[in-house]
């Protein structure tokens, strides 16, 4: 990842916080993005640089079009180029949101990064999408309630990007997903856990392990980079009981 530029969405913390790490660690600099806590993702920054990295802390909510703009003009003027975009940023059970939050932040707003990412990205540029096995596999198992608007909305998310592969294929930019079951330790967890509470313990009971934000965050590391085929889909850990 060395001279590469990574922009992360909502990565002031949690999984996107991680996979900001690993990629710097990496060689990358890596832009931190974040939606209101600035302190957070300045903290994110200062613990890069401190390692040796590069780094750079960029609010943007990626729900909002001028709030997008100015992200990308700050990449614009910072580096001229992304090479690597890690949809990472989603949510839909926080409180108090709209009835069509899930779907405007999991889908439309998805599918606009991407659109407005292109300029800035060149042959050889990646992108890789961060869901769910939940939402990858939506339909295919019995759904916790609580998840449905999540699961239904980042699936419908995943269907948008890969609708353009085509013209990123065009363009030379590659597009990678990573599914992942429940993971250990995100404010999504922490949501499900206290409107279901043990849901996640249940989970890991029956799948028999779930991973942890950092182990989660290498997969997405890696996927991040060349071995890994364009349009492919990572599946970490055990699909079975998605799949026949």
């Amino acid at each position: 990842m060395h001279d590469k530029i990574a922009l992360v969405t909502g990565s002031s913390r949690g999984i996107g916080r991680a996979t900001a790490l690993r990629l710097a660690a990496a060689g990358a600099t890596v832009v931190i993005n974040y939606r209101q806590k600035a302190r957070r993702a300045e903290q994110v920054v200062a613990e890069i640089t401190a390692a040796g990295g590069q780094a750079l802390a960029a609010q943007g909510d990626i729900t909002d079009s001028a709030s997008r703009q100015a992200l990308f003009a700050t990449i614009a003027d910072a580096y001229g180029r992304l090479d690597l975009l890690v949809l990472n940023a989603s949510g839909g059970m926080e409180a108090n949101m709209p009835a069509d939050y899930a779907l405007r932040l999991n889908r439309d707003a998805q599918v606009a990064m991407v659109e407005e990412a292109r300029p800035l990205m060149s042959a050889g540029a990646r992108i890789v999408y961060v869901t769910s096995h939940q939402a990858h596999f939506f339909g295919t198992a019995e759904e916790l309630p609580e998840y449905v608007p999540v699961a239904s909305s980042k699936r419908a998310g995943e269907d948008a990007l890969r609708a353009l592969i085509p013209a990123l294929d065009e363009a030379g930019i590659e597009f990678v997903a990573v599914s992942g079951d429940m993971i250990v330790g995100p404010l999504t967890a922490k949501l499900l856990e206290r409107s279901n509470p043990g849901a996640m313990e249940t989970r890991q009971q029956e799948v028999g392990r779930l991973y942890t934000v950092d182990e989660f965050a290498d997969e997405i590391v890696a996927a991040s980079q060349g071995a890994i085929p364009a349009a492919h889909t990572v599946l970490v850990g055990d699909v079975s009981e998605f799949v026949d």
